[in-house]
C-alpha cells in the first residue's frame, strides 16, 4: 500500500563506473538513499536513480547529462567526478534548471562560471590555503616552489596560493606544472630540475594516479631525504588511505592537509557496511578505503531527498521550446518546472551528515577544521588542526584561555618526522653543494643599534647580528636569481669592542680577510678605491641638526597678520560694494533705506559691516537684495571661520624655529659641534674649515640628546652633523625639541661593499634597486623606525604657519562680485523701464537724469510694502487712487515703516478735479476736503496722471 502513495522521482547519476572513485560513488548514493527512506518511510516522494557512464572523458559527461535531461526528464544530476566533466555539464544545468550537485568537483575556477544550478557538496579547493599558509608562518619558510597538474583541477588553486604566499612575504621561486599524461622520463626531468634550486618547500597539487608516480620517482633520485619538505593538498591526503603500500613508503616524512571528517558511531558503522557491499559489488577488485568523497556523495544524495520531499511533486514536467528544422540537441533541451523551487530547497537544507554538518553557503560546503597529517610507516598520523579562529592547535577540543587568538605556532604541532628523520626541522633552502660562504664583515657599534647590531650569547659564544642594514641585505640576496651562502663575522675584539673605524672595515676587504661590508657604511670617493659599492639603499645627504625655540609672536598688531594686505583691501571694497548695491535694491521700497543723505550714506556702511558678525537690524524686502545676501552672507562666513582659525593657531600653536640655520654663523662664533665616532663626517668637517677644537664626539642619539640639551656654552654642542639616515631616526625620538636644517650636503648613502671587480656586484645592485621599489622596503623600514613618519610630520606642521592670501579666496569674491552687479543692474533696468516715459521723452539728457533721480528718492507707491493692509495686491506697477478712510482702516494698525502718518488733507493730487472718488462699503460718494471734516490717518499716496508725465511732482515728506 505504500509503494502505491510514492511518487518517483527521476535523478540522474553522471560518473566513471571504471575508476575507484566512481565505483564509491555509485555504492554511496544508493546506500543514502535507502538509509533515509528507511528511517522516513512516511514520506511521498522517492528518489529514482538514473546512471549514465562519463567514460573518463568530457564529452562522456556532458552527453550523459545531456540524454538524462532531454530523455529521462531528471530533475537533478548528481556528479560529475571531475572538475574538468562539470565545466561543461554547469552550462547544461542553468539551461535546463536542473541543479547540477558535485561531491569531488572542487577547483576554485568553476566559482567563476557563478551558475547558481551547480552546487558543489565538496570543498573548494582555496579553501585549505589558509591552512597550508599557517604551517609556512609556523615554521618561518620563505620560499616556495609550486607543483600542479597542468588541468582545471590544478590550475584553479595556484592564484590564490600565490597571493596567499606573498601576503605573508613567501617568496614562489618556481611553478612546475606537469601533464596529466606525463611519463617516468619526463617527471623525471623536471624532479632534476627542482633539485638544482635552492628552495626545499615543495606544495603538490596533483590526482591521484599521478601523485603516486611523482613520489615514486622523487624517492628514486634522492629528493625524500634531509632537508626537503613536501606538504600535499587534500586532494591527495584524502586519498592516502587508497594509495599502494610502496607508494607510502616513497612518501614517508610528507605533510599533507586534509578537512576534518568527526568520528561518530554512525560513520563507523556505515564503514562496516559499505565495505562490505562493495566487496560484493567488486569482488574482483582489491579491498579499498572509504574517504571523504564517498561521505559527500552520501551527504549530498541525503540532502537531495529532503529537498525533494519539501517541494513535493506537483510537477515534475520539462516546459518544450519551439524546436525548428534547423534546431540541435541543445536547443530541444526543455526547462524543468519545479528546478527553481528544488534548488532554493537544496540551498536551504541543513542537517548532520557522516562527514560532518551539512549547510550549503554560496553554493558550496565549508568547513569548520582542517586535520594536518604526517605520513609515518604505512599510512598517516594526525599531528594537529586548523581552524579559521584560533589557527594551529594541538586538539579540537582544547580550552584556549583567550579563544580569539590566532595562533601559528609550531610548538602546537605533535612530532614530526621529516623526510630524512632529521632531528630539527628543515630550514626550507639549502646551500649550492661545493660552494663557500661569504665572510660578511659587519661594524661593532655602540650606538644606532637600529641600523646594525651585534651580540654574543655568553654560554655558546655564537654571534646573532641585527638591524636595518641587515634585514635589507638578506632581502636583497634572497631575491638574486641564484643561492649565495653567506654568514656575517663581526668586526670587533673578543671583548665585543670595535676594532677599528669604518675605514678600516672596508679596508678588510681589500685585504680580503673579508668578502663583502654589510653595514651601515656610506659610499664616499677615499673608499671606492679599495672597494666596488653596489647602488645605494637608503637617503643620501649629510645635514645638521640643531635645537627648536618657540618664536610665537608678541605684537600688537598680530591680529592684522592672519590676512594679507591685498586680502585686507580687497575685502573692505567689497563690504562698500555691498552695501551700496543693497541701498540702491532697497531705497525705493524700504523705510530701513531711506532718510536724510547722511543717515543713507551711514546706514550703507553701517549695514554692509555689521554683516561681518551678523548683526544688521536692517530688513531687506527686495528679492534681488535678498538673492545678493545670501552670496554675501556665505563669503563673509568663510572668510571670518579663516580668520579666527589662523588668528587661533597664530597665537596658540608653538611657532619652532632653528636656533642656527647657517653653518658659517657656527664658524663666526666659534660654537662646539659634534659627530658620531667613527664616522667620515670628521673629515668633511675638516673640509668645512671648522676648527679641530670644537669638535666633541658622540656614540648614540642618547649621547647627541645630552650634548644638544647642554648647549655649546655648557659643555655640550649647538649643532650636530651627521647622515640623514641617522637624523631622522634621531628626530623620530626628539621631534619636538630638535630639527634638521639645510642645505643638505651630498653624499651617496649606504651601500654595501665588496671587492674591486666582483660579479656580484652587477647583479647586486640590480636587486639593491628590485628591493627598493618593491613593499618589501617599506616593511622593513616600518620594523626598524615605526614612528618616525608621523613624528615628522608633526614636527613639520609645526614649523610653519602661513598667512592667508587673496590666492584662497579669489573664486567667492568673484561669485559675489558677479551676483550683486547682475542684481544691480537688474534693478537699475526695471527702475528704467517702469520709467520709460521720462528715459524716452524729448527733454534734454540733464532733464532725464534729474527727473530719474527725482523719482529714485522717492518712495515706490506700488510695492507691496506700501499697500494698504485691507487692499488686496494687485501685482500692478500703476500707483493705486486713494480711498476714503474709515474707521476700519484707523483700527489696522499699520507698521510705522510702510505706512506715513499723514492726514488727508496733506494728499498731493494730480489730475484735472480737486475732489476725488471712493467706493467704500459698496456705495459711491463725492468727498470734498473741509476744515470740519476730522482728520484720518491714510497711506501716502502719489497719484500720477501716466499721460501728464510733464507734470512737476512735489517729493514726499520724509
Amino acid at each position: 500500500m505504500a509503494q502505491n502513495t510514492t511518487i518517483p522521482v527521476n535523478v540522474g547519476v553522471v560518473l566513471d563506473f571504471d575508476t575507484s572513485f566512481g565505483k564509491m560513488g555509485l555504492s554511496c548514493i544508493p546506500m543514502a538513499l535507502s538509509d533515509f527512506y528507511a528511517s522516513h518511510g512516511n514520506y511521498k516522494t522517492r528518489l529514482v536513480l538514473k546512471t549514465r557512464d562519463s567514460r573518463r572523458d568530457v564529452v562522456g559527461a556532458a552527453a550523459a547529462a545531456l540524454d538524462l535531461i532531454q530523455n529521462e526528464e531528471v530533475q537533478a544530476i548528481i556528479g560529475p567526478g571531475s572538475s574538468m566533466q562539470a565545466n561543461f555539464l554547469i552550462g547544461l544545468g542553468e539551461k535546463a534548471q536542473v541543479p547540477i550537485i558535485s561531491f569531488s568537483a572542487s577547483s576554485p575556477s568553476l566559482s567563476s562560471l557563478r551558475s547558481q544550478y551547480f552546487i558543489r557538496a565538496t570543498l573548494n579547493d582555496s579553501a585549505q590555503v589558509p591552512a597550508i599558509i599557517a604551517i609556512f608562518q609556523a615554521f618561518e619558510w620563505r620560499e616556495a616552489v609550486l607543483i600542479y597538474v597542468d588541468n582545471e583541477y590544478g590550475d584553479g588553486i595556484i592564484p590564490y596560493m600565490t597571493d596567499a604566499l606573498q601576503g605573508i612575504d613567501v617568496r614562489v621561486t618556481y611553478r612546475s606544472v606537469i601533464s596529466p599524461s606525463a611519463t617516468d622520463d619526463q617527471i623525471g626531468e623536471e624532479l632534476y630540475k627542482l633539485m638544482t634550486m635552492q628552495t626545499r618547500v615543495f606544495i603538490v597539487h596533483l590526482v591521484t594516479p599521478l601523485g603516486s608516480r611523482f613520489f615514486t620517482k622523487a624517492d628514486e633520485i634522492g629528493m625524500m631525504e634531509e632537508g626537503y619538505v613536501w606538504i600535499l593538498t587534500d586532494g591527495l591526503t584524502d586519498l592516502l588511505s587508497t594509495m599502494d603500500p610502496l607508494v607510502i613508503d616513497s612518501m614517508q616524512g610528507v605533510l599533507g592537509i586534509k578537512p576534518h571528517v568527526p568520528r561518530t558511531k554512525e560513520l563507523e558503522n556505515f564503514r562496516v557496511r559499505w565495505k562490505r557491499k562493495f566487496q560484493q559489488d567488486h569482488p574482483k577488485d582489491e579491498t579499498s578505503e572509504l574517504n571523504i568523497f564517498g561521505l559527500w556523495a552520501y551527504d549530498a544524495a541525503s540532502a537531495l531527498a529532503m529537498a525533494v520531499e519539501k517541494v513535493g511533486a506537483t510537477n515534475l514536467s520539462f516546459q518544450k521550446t519551439n524546436i525548428s528544422s534547423n534546431s540541435t540537441d541543445l536547443d530541444t533541451i526543455g526547462v524543468s518546472q519545479i528546478g527553481p523551487k528544488l534548488l532554493q530547497s537544496l540551498l536551504s537544507t541543513k542537517f548532520k551528515g557522516l562527514s560532518g554538518d551539512f549547510q550549503i553557503f554560496d553554493g558550496q560546503l565549508h568547513s569548520t577544521a582542517f586535520q594536518i597529517v604526517n605520513v609515518i610507516g604505512k599510512g598517516e598520523r594526525g599531528i594537529g588542526f586548523w581552524t579559521p579562529k584560533n589557527g594551529i592547535i594541538r586538539r579540537l577540543n582544547f580550552t584556549n584561555t583567550n579563544p580569539n587568538t590566532y595562533s601559528t605556532s609550531k610548538d602546537n604541532l605533535g612530532a614530526i618526522v621529516w623526510p630524512g628523520e632529521p632531528t630539527y626541522f628543515p630550514k626550507g633552502w639549502v646551500l649550492p653543494v661545493n660552494e663557500k660562504k661569504l665572510k660578511i664583515g659587519v661594524p661593532v657599534k655602540d650606538g644606532f643599534s637600529e641600523f646594525v647590531k651585534v651580540t654574543w650569547d655568553p654560554n655558546t659564544n655564537a654571534t646573532k647580528v641585527t638591524g636595518y642594514c641587515i634585514d635589507v641585505f638578506d632581502a636583497v640576496m634572497g631575491s638574486l636569481p641564484y643561492a649565495v651562502p653567506y654568514e656575517y663575522i663581526p668586526f670587533g675584539t673578543p671583548d665585543g669592542k670595535p676594532a677599528g673605524n669604518y675605514n678600516d672595515l672596508i679596508y678588510q676587504v681589500f685585504l680580503k680577510k673579508y668578502d663583502a661590508v654589510v653595514g651601515d657604511t656610506t659610499i664616499v670617493a677615499n673608499r671606492s678605491n679599495y672597494v666596488d659599492f653596489t647602488l645605494p639603499y637608503t637617503e643620501s645627504g649629510v645635514s645638521m641638526i640643531v635645537p627648536i625655540k618657540d618664536n610665537r609672536s608678541k605684537s600688537a598688531w598680530i591680529f592684522l597678520k592672519p590676512l594679507t594686505w591685498d586680502l585686507w583691501v580687497t575685502s573692505a571694497c567689497f563690504f562698500v560694494f555691498i552695501g551700496f548695491v543693497i541701498w540702491v535694491l532697497e531705497h525705493r521700497i524700504n523705510e530701513d533705506f531711506r532718510g536724510p543723505p547722511s543717515h543713507q550714506a551711514g546706514t550703507i556702511f553701517w549695514f554692509s559691516f555689521s554683516t561681518m558678525v551678523f548683526a544688521q537690524k536692517e530688513r531687506v524686502v527686495s528679492n534681488l537684495a535678498r538673492f545678493v545676501m545670501i552670496i554675501w552672507f556665505f563669503v563673509v562666513l568663510i572668510l571670518t571661520q579663516s580668520y579666527t582659525a589662523s588668528l587661533t593657531s597664530m597665537l596658540t600653536v608653538q611657532q619652532l624655529q632653528p636656533t642656527v640655520t647657517d653653518i658659517k654663523e657656527l664658524r663666526a662664533k666659534g660654537e662646539y659641534v659634534g659627530y658620531q665616532q667613527g664616522s667620515f663626517v670628521l673629515g668633511f668637517l675638516k673640509r668645512m674649515n671648522f676648527d679641530e677644537s670644537k669638535f666633541r664626539i658622540y656614540n648614540s642619539p642618547e649621547e647627541l640628546a645630552e650634548l644638544l640639551s647642554k648647549g655649546s656654552a655648557n659643555g655640550g654642542i649647538a649643532a650636530a652633523f651627521d647622515e640623514i639616515p641617522y637624523m631622522k631616526l634621531f628626530i623620530a625620538q626628539h621631534c619636538s625639541k630638535y630639527t634638521m636644517v639645510q642645505p643638505t650636503y651630498k653624499f651617496d648613502g649606504f651601500g654595501f661593499a665588496f671587492p674591486r671587480g666582483s660579479p656580484l656586484v652587477q647583479d647586486v645592485s640590480r636587486a639593491v634597486l628590485n628591493v627598493t621599489e618593491g613593499d618589501g622596503m617599506v616593511k622593513i623600514e616600518k620594523e626598524w623606525f615605526g614612528k618616525e613618519s608621523s613624528c615628522s610630520d608633526d614636527n613639520g606642521s609645526s614649523l610653519s604657519s602661513n598667512n592667508i592670501s587673496l590666492d584662497s579666496f579669489w573664486g567667492l569674491f568673484l561669485i559675489a562680485g558677479v551676483t550683486s552687479s547682475l542684481a544691480l543692474i537688474i534693478g537699475i533696468a526695471m527702475f528704467l523701464h517702469k520709467h520709460r516715459v521720462v528715459v524716452m521723452g524729448e527733454d534734454s539728457v540733464s532733464t532725464k537724469i534729474k527727473t530719474l533721480a527725482t523719482r529714485f528718492d522717492q518712495k515706490d507707491l506700488s510695492s507691496h510694502t506700501f499697500r494698504i493692509p485691507d487692499q488686496p495686491y494687485s501685482g500692478s506697477t500703476e500707483p493705486m487712487a486713494a480711498v476714503g478712510a474709515s474707521p476700519s482702516v484707523t483700527n489696522c494698525s499699520p507698521r510705522p515703516s510702510t505706512f506715513s502718518n499723514q492726514t488727508i488733507n496733506d494728499i498731493s493730487l494730480s489730475g484735472e478735479q480737486g475732489t476725488f472718488s471712493s467706493d467704500h462699503g459698496g456705495g459711491q460718494s463725492s468727498t470734498t476736503p473741509s476744515r470740519q471734516s476730522s482728520p484720518v490717518i491714510v497711506p501716502a499716496v502719489e497719484l500720477v496722471d501716466l499721460n501728464q508725465e510733464r507734470t512737476n511732482i512735489p517729493p514726499t515728506s520724509h
